[in-house]
């Protein structure tokens, strides 16, 4: 078989790299600085650049949703860094089960991490995020809109 053609979501391919992992566990964690980047690393970069969300607009609010199945909500992780960027991270990880082979591993397993710019008018100081059967719903409420400015007159002495 011409591993070339396999696909991220190919369920081979990651059982290819589940097989792998397990050996990058075993070597020695000094050689990564001299040999790049580990396999475990590059899997969950791509675990982070495939966490899919939908981003809507409301009058009032954006609100953010995640699909999350099988994520305890203590394992994810809202916060705002810097000025205005909202990161959503966290880790899903496989129940180990003893005496149990994988025929097939096709669910998406290890960190996960989304960044969002926030738009001006986000209210930082209102942002709630809520995990229901698997879906994580993060709400960022809007600042009201400036007041328009009134037209100043100015008296004109004559003199």
């Amino acid at each position: 078989m011409d591993f070339r053609v396999l696909s991220f979501a190919d369920p081979l391919y990651s059982t290819l790299e589940h097989l792998m992992d397990a050996s990058d566990e075993t070597t020695d964690k000094s050689s990564s600085a001299v040999n790049g980047p580990s396999r475990r690393y590059v899997r969950d970069a791509k675990a982070m650049a495939a966490t899919p969300a939908d981003v809507k607009e409301y009058p009032k609010s954006y609100v953010f949703v995640f699909d999350m199945p099988g994520v305890k909500s203590g394992e994810i992780k809202v916060r705002v860094e810097g000025e205005n960027v909202l990161v959503v991270s966290g880790e899903r990880k496989r129940e180990e089960e003893e005496g149990v082979k994988y025929v097939r591993m096709e669910r998406r397993v290890g960190k996960f991490m989304r960044k969002f710019t926030l738009p001006e008018n986000a209210n930082l100081e209102a942002i709630s995020a809520e995990c229901r059967d698997g879906v994580l719903t993060v709400t960022v409420e809007k600042l009201p809109p400036p007041e328009p400015k009134k037209p100043k007159t100015i008296e004109v002495k004559v003199g």
